[in-house]
């Protein structure tokens, strides 16, 4: 049935589906982030993809886009998943919420702006979740320090 709706999204949002990987039974749609929230809406309301599992940021460090925003969505009444994916360029480190379509959404995407950078237009509470308040920069990034911010990677180790 994946497949179905794939071909139904496409059909929709033919300028908006970017890629569509199929790999083990499980299907992936790659799609600009500028229509996110189109696509996430009818997603919901038109395929039944009816909850937000998951939402992540994965960092492709070197390549372009940088930063790619994984939406694990599930439809509860017929079992499928769907994984939709949106790059996002470094400089234009934001994507649209979808907080509005999924409630689900809201402390994922704190989540990911918080440990990543990536920011979420239209959040209703976009601050972080996980690292204090003051604390700089955004530690799951790969060119993240790994000892953290201004600190000596070799401090306290015998010479």
């Amino acid at each position: 049935m994946s497949q179905a709706v794939v071909a139904k999204l496409k059909g929709t949002f033919a300028a908006s589906v970017l890629e569509v990987k199929e790999h083990r039974g499980e299907v992936t749609v790659t799609v600009k982030k500028e229509d996110i929230v189109d696509i996430c809406r009818y997603l919901k309301e038109e395929a039944g993809y009816n909850f937000l599992c998951d939402l992540c940021g994965v960092d492709y460090l070197g390549q372009t886009p940088r930063f790619m925003v994984v939406y694990n969505l599930y439809n509860i009444t017929t079992k499928e998943r769907l994984r939709v994916k949106v790059p996002v360029e470094e400089q234009d480190c934001c994507v649209d919420t979808v907080s509005g379509i999924w409630s689900t959404a809201n402390w994922p995407e704190r989540e990911c702006w918080d440990l990543m950078g990536i920011s979420f237009a239209g959040h209703p509470d976009l601050r972080r979740i996980l690292m204090p308040a003051d604390w700089e920069g955004h530690p799951l990034r790969k060119d993240y320090p790994l000892q953290g911010p201004g600190r000596d990677p070799y401090q306290g180790r015998l010479s």
